[in-house]
């Protein structure tokens, strides 16, 4: 049995509490404090972080990791995501400028994002059409990445499994590729 570590990244409300939580095996363990920041309406937050654990069929075990998603916490970002195998960013649609979120953790996640695959989940799109899957692809293409980009529900267990899925399919190539 191996043990891989996977971390889930975004914006605050975004849903990366839910998304580990419609998968884990065990109760997922978490750091929510109450919600001090207004222009979000929720009632709590992630300060540190969360972590929830899923046995794949082979018995190997996806340790599943949420980064706070304020910014001022982003010191916890470079934390988590040391060792990791994969990250999964989430971006909500219904937020004022979810593009430059993306941005955001684009830049934040700069360093990770040259040795790990990584794979970007959109949500609420189906109730915020705009920007598109494609405009999300073509901002990634403007800085040189070729990433998976998928429309999901975080409350969806088959959704955070794809998206999970689509991290592990590129892991798999990735050790293809080094293998002789």
């Amino acid at each position: 049995m191996r043990d891989f570590k996977l971390v889930f990244t975004g914006p605050m409300g975004v849903g990366k509490t839910t998304a580990i939580a419609a998968i884990s095996d065990i109760k997922p363990i978490g750091t929510e404090v109450a919600n001090a920041d207004s222009s979000v309406a929720k009632a709590t937050t992630t300060v540190g972080l969360d972590f929830g654990q899923l046995t794949l069929d082979n018995g190997d075990r996806l340790r599943l990791y949420g980064t706070p998603g304020q910014a001022r916490f982003d010191f916890m970002w470079k934390i988590l995501v040391r060792d990791a195998l994969g990250l999964a960013i989430l971006i909500d649609n219904s937020r004022p400028d979810p593009l430059a979120d993306l941005a955001a953790y684009l830049d934040g996640f700069a360093g990770a994002l040259e040795k790990m695959p990584c794979a970007l989940g959109i949500t609420r799109l189906p109730t915020h059409p705009s920007p598109t899957l494609d405009d999300y692809a073509g901002a990634l293409a403007a800085r040189g990445l070729v990433l998976p980009v998928l429309a999901m529900d975080p409350r969806r267990k088959d959704d955070v499994v794809a998206l999970i899925e689509t991290l592990l399919m590129q892991i798999e190539v990735i050790d293809e590729e080094i293998a002789p």
